[in-house]
């Protein structure tokens, strides 16, 4: 080869190496904003995305959780003091106040301990990005002063998706262990994040049954705290309504909001914590909880 092609070779494939460097993304920022008590893990950038105002409602709004809401609220109390705590895996129907408590409790343990201190921060990691995890921990270990809840919401895997493996080497920590100072709460509507028909069919195809499944479920297993949520009787999704209804200073009459509130839930299909605050968020609005009829 003569000396003029390998060299123009050789400008050819710096080019292309500077193409791709201005494609690459930025590496990522150990910095993270401390006046947050929230955050987004954008997993394509590899950095943390600082939340004004996390949307949540107060502790004493979530009405027939009270043990769950004592448990959760205990772990994360310790967790933020520096003591042992658990992962933590919420699981149970939709709109049963999972992921409203996480977000509630994290919000009652920073009011307890605001003493000048960074707040304990919230991470919100997106369903798709679990496999990105391990891009994660290095970024919030690196600020030994802060503590982080990482929060994986409405989290369940299906059949062919691996990314429940990165999560459970995560949940171990391996051989450097989890972080001191971070934890993981997910919220699923799955008490083992799969499907049954999923882990029947490894029963059913495997040639070693036993292990098969218990790869699959053993994923939840890795959570040291397991709470469960439950649909709520009409009693119970009344009282959430009354709560909401003090709370926001309603002053119609007891009988006429209940009424509402049943119609509400009836057309529905549903009597739960997310039903009760749909129908008053309708009522606030104008619509006296009429909805779209």
């Amino acid at each position: 080869m003569n000396d003029g092609a390998s060299e123009s070779q050789s400008a050819l494939l710096a080019r292309i190496a500077a193409a791709l460097e201005r494609l690459a993304p930025p590496p990522p920022s150990a910095a993270i904003a401390e006046g947050s008590e929230g955050y987004l893990w954008l997993a394509r950038e590899q950095r943390l995305q600082p939340v004004a105002a996390i949307a949540r409602v107060d502790l004493g709004l979530l009405k027939r959780i009270e043990a769950q809401r004592e448990v959760l609220l205990a772990n994360t109390r310790n967790f933020a003091a520096g003591r042992p705590a658990n992962n933590a895996l919420l699981w149970g129907p939709r709109g049963t106040g999972k992921s409203a408590l996480v977000k509630a409790v994290h919000a009652a343990v920073n009011a307890e301990c605001r003493t000048g201190s960074a707040p304990l921060a919230l991470v919100e990691v997106q369903r798709a990005d679990v496999g990105t995890l391990g891009r994660l921990l290095p970024l919030l270990q690196a600020q030994p002063s802060r503590r982080f809840v990482i929060f994986c919401d409405d989290l369940s895997f299906e059949a062919g998706e691996a990314e429940y493996k990165s999560l459970k080497a995560v949940l171990d920590g391996g051989i450097a262990g989890r972080p001191q100072n971070v934890l993981i709460y997910a919220t699923s509507n799955r008490r083992h994040l799969m499907p049954r028909d999923m882990i029947e069919n490894e029963r059913a195809t495997a040639i070693n049954p036993g292990e098969a499944v218990e790869e699959k479920v053993s994923l939840s297993d890795r959570f040291g705290l397991w709470l469960g949520f439950h649909n709520i009787d009409q009693d119970g999704y009344l009282e959430m309504i009354d709560g909401y209804a003090a709370w926001y200073g309603i002053g119609a009459p007891r009988e006429q909001l209940h009424h509402a509130a049943l119609q509400w839930a009836l057309q529905r299909g549903s009597r739960s914590g997310r039903t009760a605050w749909q129908f008053i968020q309708d009522w606030l609005g104008g619509s006296g909880g009429l909805g779209d009829r």
